[in-house]
């Protein structure tokens, strides 16, 4: 009786707030927010990624949106009953607008709207194929000169980018091209995926040999084809490379390898990129309309400047380029960085007999991979979830639907509980000389990735090592490298026939400057960060990563890069963005990103 009576309580709200929109009431559809309130978009009211944060900025967006999205229909979705928790009703909604179909979750307190997540489900006339709709494949029937499913395929890929100019073209063919690639191969919009690599998954084979993924599998399926269930927690990284090459055949993308993007330049009269590339060989000109990067979250890598290293007698490379430990068996290597590679490729040079110095430049935060899995992610991305009916695709929604401004409060006091269970670990650690932190505000490994991305270890391994004197460890800066090794700030000389730099990477707008030049790049800004004005992060807050899966101040230049989780999530918001410019689709950007830092 009490689920029927929170039941009805909740889509009574929905009504009355629906019936508010629907007669463009905004003060009315307002006031059933609270005071602190946060409403988060991901396209179908803003055609943007967007957090309103407070009354003021939601009344702002339905003043600017509301006429011409056209909500209806608010409704508890399909199969789905609300829930409370501490004054908290959360329910599952559904909804459309005037051109797409929406789904979302809402928690009420004290009887108003305290977070609002909608997001864009798909756009109408325009489903994906799937289901009742999916295609028949096969032709039955007779008929002469037919062609099969093989030459269809063979004449596409002969065709497209010659005789035919694709819509969209992705720079970038490692995972967040490729899903991105696949949801706009299922709407229908003609793609080509440009990669340098000899074959798809390459960007992961061509790690450092003892390289995993650091998340769990759960956490990290493609669109449309998840993992097998007996698929490894943990995936190496060349079976991620071989599961990446399978998936791109079979979702039908057209993928060209060995192939480089030299230059391109956008005609605004036109609206029509001029992509020049070299494929294997041949110089070839695209001429889509939507530009994707997809060259990864981190960006260009970050090689020091040390005074010095041209007299390096040894080897030395960035972290990006480590060909894995065989080479430098008996040796003595030193390893500038804390990060999660610098981690990975200490213990990976330690089991094969390298003498491996640390050199850690500032604090880390590390947190051991069990502890993350049961206290971090557990409720959302593993078995059990899986087992209580939170899929990844919910998964993904919950996660989204808590607002970037108050995030690192559900964050503290899970890193606090995992602080407490490993206590005797992070002992080891400090007395082994292990500056260790926990994020500017006691947030932990989620907020130091969304803020900065970098910054932190997932533990598999090399911090017991570093606690055991295995690996050694150092602390300071690295002030110049000699012919033998390199000298840190306290007159310490560190003997290396090898030294690696995992000094991380820079903004991903360094990709754009290379490609379309310096003053493109300054035009769209820097990428990713939330404007939280912790460490590498500074203000002003923005709410969202910058620039990431949404417009820029480039026209239709798009930045896409993240986890596997977020390259499957939101390739899902940006293909539809892409799909309704293809269509003719207005899409009113409410919102649009101002620039506040150029790297």
């Amino acid at each position: 009786m009490l689920d029927t009576t929170l039941t009805d309580q909740t889509q009574a709200f929905l009504d009355s707030f629906g019936r508010a929109l629907e007669a463009g009431d905004i003060d009315a559809a307002t006031g059933m927010f609270l005071d602190d309130c946060y409403w988060r978009d991901l396209v179908t009211f803003t055609w943007n990624i967007k957090t309103m944060e407070g009354k003021p900025q939601v009344a702002d967006m339905l003043r600017h949106q509301l006429a011409s999205t056209k909500p209806t229909g608010w409704a508890l979705a399909e199969g789905e009953l609300p829930s409370e928790d501490g004054g908290v009703t959360t329910a599952w909604i559904s909804f459309e607008t005037a051109v797409a179909r929406g789904y979302g979750l809402i928690r009420l307190k004290e009887g108003k709207i305290w977070t609002l997540l909608t997001t864009m489900v798909e756009l109408k006339g325009h489903e994906e194929p799937k289901g009742f709709a999916r295609p028949l494949g096969a032709k039955h029937g007779a008929g002469k000169h037919r062609t099969t499913w093989l030459e269809e395929r063979q004449k596409e890929e002969a065709e497209l980018g010659y005789k035919t100019q694709p819509y969209c073209v992705i720079i970038g063919g490692g995972q967040g091209g490729i899903a991105l690639g696949a949801r706009l191969r299922q709407l229908g919009v003609p793609t080509i995926i440009v990669e340098k690599n000899d074959r798809p998954g390459d960007s992961w084979r061509n790690r450092y040999k003892s390289l995993c993924l650091h998340d769990p599998v759960w956490y990290d399926h493609l669109p449309y084809i998840k993992f097998p269930e007996n698929w490894p927690i943990f995936s190496p990284k060349d079976k991620i490379g071989d599961w990446l090459e399978m998936y791109t055949k079979v979702m039908e993308l057209n993928y060209w390898t060995r192939t480089t993007a030299k230059s391109a330049s956008y005609d605004e009269a036109t609206g029509e990129w001029t992509v020049v590339v070299d494929r294997d060989g041949e110089e070839v000109v695209l001429k889509p309309r939507q530009l994707v990067m997809a060259t990864g979250m981190s960006g260009k890598a970050r090689m020091p400047d040390f005074p010095g290293m041209e007299r390096f007698k040894g080897d030395q490379h960035h972290s990006s380029q480590h060909p894995g430990p065989d080479r430098y068996r008996g040796k003595k290597a030193v390893v500038v960085g804390s990060n999660n590679s610098a981690h990975d490729i200490c213990a990976a040079l330690w089991e094969n007999d390298v003498d491996v110095t640390m050199v850690q430049r500032s604090s880390t935060h590390i947190v051991r991979s069990d502890t993350l899995m049961e206290v971090g992610l557990g409720a959302l991305y593993s078995e059990e979830a899986v087992a209580n009916g939170v899929t990844t695709e919910k998964a993904d929604l919950i996660f989204a639907s808590l607002p970037y401004r108050i995030l690192h409060e559900f964050q503290i006091p899970a890193y606090a509980e995992m602080k407490k269970r490993d206590a005797a670990f992070y002992e080891g650690l400090e007395k082994a000389g292990f500056w260790l932190d926990w994020g500017d505000d006691d947030s932990g490994l989620f907020m130091k990735y969304l803020r900065r991305g970098s910054g932190y270890y997932i533990d598999i391994g090399a911090s017991q090592l570093i606690i055991d004197g295995e690996i050694k460890l150092k602390r300071g800066q690295v002030v110049e490298v000699d012919e033998t090794g390199v000298i840190l700030d306290d007159g310490t000389h560190l003997d290396a026939d090898v030294i690696v730099y995992a000094t991380g990477y820079n903004s991903m707008n360094g990709w754009v400057a290379d490609l379309m030049g310096q003053d493109t790049a300054d035009r769209l800004g820097k990428c990713w960060g939330l404007g939280s004005d912790t460490t590498k992060d500074p203000g002003p807050w923005e709410g969202e990563e910058r620039n990431m899966w949404k417009p820029t101040q480039v026209p239709a230049l798009w930045m896409h890069g993240g986890n596997l989780h977020q390259s499957r999530h939101y390739s899902q918001f940006l293909s539809l963005q892409i799909k309704a410019r293809m269509e003719g689709i207005p899409t009113p950007v409410y919102g649009l990103q101002e620039v506040h830092h150029l790297s």
